[in-house]
């Protein structure tokens, strides 16, 4: 059953959390306005599956049940689904800057796929626990929030070295019918208004690390569990022109003793899968970051060329702000174009016959965005001037003393009303130059993993060994064969695959009524 978002909203009511936020228990989600942006975002991901016009990207056919899913719990199963997901995650976050659905995709696929690796291991039955819950997420439709993050405590030691055990998520005692789990994540996006959290490590482990290992689902409201949150966005804020209706809370899970039957256990102890999982789930997640990241990108230009227009200038005219809307428009789209690359160079895990998207590409399209969300914050301010952070409170736009003078004065542009630039200097100032513009820049630095951890898997991916082939072949070295040489080690036939390029399916990329290039801010 597919909801709506009004659908979705009332649906958290059937749910009890244990939920705080500045300091106040929260009495009921659905209805709390701190998270009420937040709420509108995820919102936007069911409306947008209900729309005739969206559903080529926003719905698929989940292929182990032949039902019609949200594209957000789908299992991809060709190089087409991930170049629908990411036109998906571009589409929505275009509409709210981070829809923030999209992680339960990347995990519900990383389970997947590392489930039936270790049934093929160790003869259990993960996968089909697995199954029965996917199937039952996408017949509800629920919103799933992703507990991988950890508290870590002392990162220089490893999880058992810790002094306190609770700073990573780790069971603590297995009976017959389950397992008892403790320990904190430290963010999880969205943690308020999910229906229920899958527990992920975030680290590779070693054996003595097994008890951390372990991935589960536990309901929002399960016994022992609370969650400590920030406001979404900036609710109420009559500045805020677009994060007080669309913005992400992030919580803090803390786990007390918390019961996890079985049948909702993927993996519990098998320390030696946990690299796998938290490698998998990084290359989805960083692959769908690429779409939601060129959404954003999106915004800024469109409003970035509305503010030339009302400060009265054609970008086109304007050698200094064409070259700089350009630039803004080379790191939105090359940054996207590696996440094209990614879906289109996808590599069947050949254990659950399902896609993962190419790791070099998906880390190298992250890694940019990463680096370049500054530079894109920094073009966004240049082309706008500096009357987005010196303009007077909304108060005065309808002050008796101030509002007739202020109109007069600061319009620029004879053809934009004083309020329409006022409108879209505010919205640049929101996205940009205030703690929510600051909000955006740390999460795309650090969400999915550090730029460090994006060059180690770069590197650890790339082919370098057939580089170094193909140029002692040139310069006949003879050193080629040489045995054990670690520089040669990582060699590929294909172009960024194991075995050549893989059969990349059947995209279904529509001429959608909004597209990712016709984005209008007005």
């Amino acid at each position: 059953m597919l909801m709506s978002s009004s659908e979705y909203r009332e649906s958290l009511r059937s749910y009890k959390p244990t939920v705080y936020v500045n300091g106040r228990k929260v009495e009921s989600v659905a209805d709390e306005a701190a998270f009420l942006p937040g709420i509108n975002a995820l919102g936007v991901t069911y409306d947008y599956a209900l729309e005739e016009k969206y559903s080529p990207i926003m719905l698929a056919t989940q292929q182990t049940s032949g039902k019609q899913v949200n594209r957000m719990l789908h299992i991809n199963t060709s190089s087409g689904d991930l170049l629908n997901k990411l036109e998906a995650v571009r589409l929505l976050c275009q509409e709210t800057g981070c829809a923030q659905r999209y992680l339960a995709h990347d995990a519900l696929n990383a389970i997947y796929q590392v489930t039936h690796r270790i049934d093929a291991d160790k003869g259990t039955t993960y996968g089909q626990n697995f199954l029965n819950y996917l199937h039952e997420v996408q017949d509800r439709d629920l919103s799933l929030g992703i507990a991988m993050t950890d508290a870590k405590g002392d990162r220089s030691k490893k999880p058992h070295e810790q002094a306190n055990p609770d700073s990573y998520v780790h069971i603590v005692e297995r009976t017959a019918k389950g397992i008892v789990i403790s320990g904190t994540k430290a963010i999880v996006t969205g943690a308020p208004y999910m229906h229920e959290f899958l527990v992920m490590p975030c680290r590779n482990m070693s054996e003595q690390d097994a008890e951390f290992a372990v991935c589960c689902a536990v309901p929002c409201d399960a016994p022992g569990l609370t969650i400590v949150a920030r406001p979404a966005g900036r609710p109420g804020e009559k500045a805020a022109l677009f994060s007080n209706k669309f913005g992400q809370s992030t919580g803090v899970v803390i786990f007390d003793k918390v019961f996890v039957p079985w049948e909702r256990v993927f993996y519990a102890g098998e320390w030696e899968h946990s690299g796998y999982m938290t490698y998998n789930y990084a290359t989805h997640h960083r692959h769908s970051c690429i779409g939601a990241r060129a959404g954003f990108g999106d915004l800024l230009i469109g409003a970035g060329a509305l503010m030339c227009e009302a400060n009265g200038f054609d970008p086109g005219k304007e050698n200094h702000l064409r070259e700089q809307m350009v630039e803004l428009i080379k790191i939105t789209e090359g940054f996207y174009a590696c996440g094209v690359a990614a879906s289109v160079y996808a590599k069947l895990d050949p254990g659950s016959n399902s896609f993962v998207p190419d790791p070099v590409f998906s880390n190298i399209g992250k890694l940019l965005l990463s680096t370049q969300i500054y530079d894109m914050h920094r073009i966004a301010h240049y082309v706008s001037g500096g009357l987005i952070v010196a303009l007077p409170g909304p108060d005065e736009d309808h002050n008796p003393a101030t509002a007739a003078s202020l109109a007069d004065v600061l319009r620029a542009n004879p053809d934009v009303p004083y309020e329409k630039r006022i409108q879209t200097a505010r919205f640049i100032e929101d996205l940009t130059a205030s703690y929510q513009g600051g909000w955006y820049s740390v999460i795309s630095l650090h969400g999915g993993g550090s730029p460090a951890a994006m060059k180690q898997e770069i590197y650890r991916n790339y082919p370098i060994g057939s580089k170094v082939e193909m140029v002692e072949r040139l310069l006949d070295r003879g050193l080629v064969e040489e045995p054990g040489r670690a520089i040669t080690a990582n060699k590929q036939p294909g172009k960024c695959c194991d075995t050549g390029c893989t059969a990349p399916g059947t995209a279904v990329m529509v001429d959608m009524p909004q597209t990712t290039k016709k984005l209008q801010v007005e």
